[in-house]
């Protein structure tokens, strides 16, 4: 299988504009992720995908790859399927821009999912990280995450799921990392899918592929790294880094 990983970076975010050209130990957050990624050594290429000059000309003066988007898109799926729809790929691998504890261990286990489909059965494919905090299940900024007995997706929610109406029950609370690794054809048929009203309400885009029947296989992981939303866990960030 002739595998990419695509990096899809926007420069403004709404909780913490230009968060991607934030310092972080000396290199800026996206320049992290992107070596992060390609340190993996897990894919023929790897690319950022950006709206912006500046994320643009970082990678690319960094000497790295970089790919300008043509259209405004909705989400990181739709940014990246613009890209690579004239690709010859298999195995496209969306890591986010603000991840850079991005590492080997946890995109292999994702990428086996495909070596073991020989049925093709997996649309996609992504990983979650089980959590116990409950200031950090009840918070919107988490996404969370409920499967099957066969470890396939049933929902996403910034809510808590399940609800704890039973606290005696066991439920375990699973945050989703937002790394999806898809099949070309998911992706391509996700950019042409319209978004439907649970995705618009959540702001999940993996919500688009469950309300039109496709089947995301999560993979389970113990490394959680940082995310950077926020101001504070860019904080959080540099302590690690250290």
């Amino acid at each position: 299988m002739k595998i990419i990983s695509m990096i899809p970076a926007r420069y403004s975010a709404s909780r913490f504009p230009a968060k991607l050209m934030q310092d972080l130990a000396g290199k800026t957050v996206i320049l992290r992720t992107y070596e992060a990624t390609v340190a993996t050594n897990l894919f023929d290429d790897v690319y950022v995908v950006t709206d912006s000059d500046i994320i643009f000309n970082e990678i690319v003066s960094n000497g790295g790859k970089a790919i300008m988007s043509k259209k405004e898109h909705e989400s990181g799926s739709d940014r990246i399927a613009e890209a690579v729809e004239g690709l010859d790929v298999d195995i496209v691998v969306n890591v986010q821009g603000d991840e850079p504890f991005t590492e080997h261990e946890s995109l292999a286990k994702v990428l086996e999912v495909f070596k073991d489909d020989s049925k093709k059965e997996i649309d996609l494919a992504s990983l979650m990280v089980e959590i116990h905090d409950w200031d950090e299940i009840s918070n919107p900024n988490t996404v969370k995450v409920i499967v099957d007995q066969n470890n396939f997706a049933l929902y996403f929610s910034r809510s808590p799921i399940p609800f704890p109406r039973d606290k005696e029950a066991g439920a375990r609370y699973f945050k989703h990392k937002g790394i999806y690794a898809f099949r070309k054809q998911a992706l391509i048929d996700f950019y042409k899918l319209p978004m439907q009203f649970i995705e618009a309400s959540e702001k999940i885009e993996c919500i688009r592929y469950l309300e039109y029947g496709k089947r995301i296989k999560m993979v389970e992981t113990t490394v959680e790294g940082v995310e950077i939303d926020t101001p504070e866990d860019l904080e959080r960030a540099k302590r690690l880094w250290k």
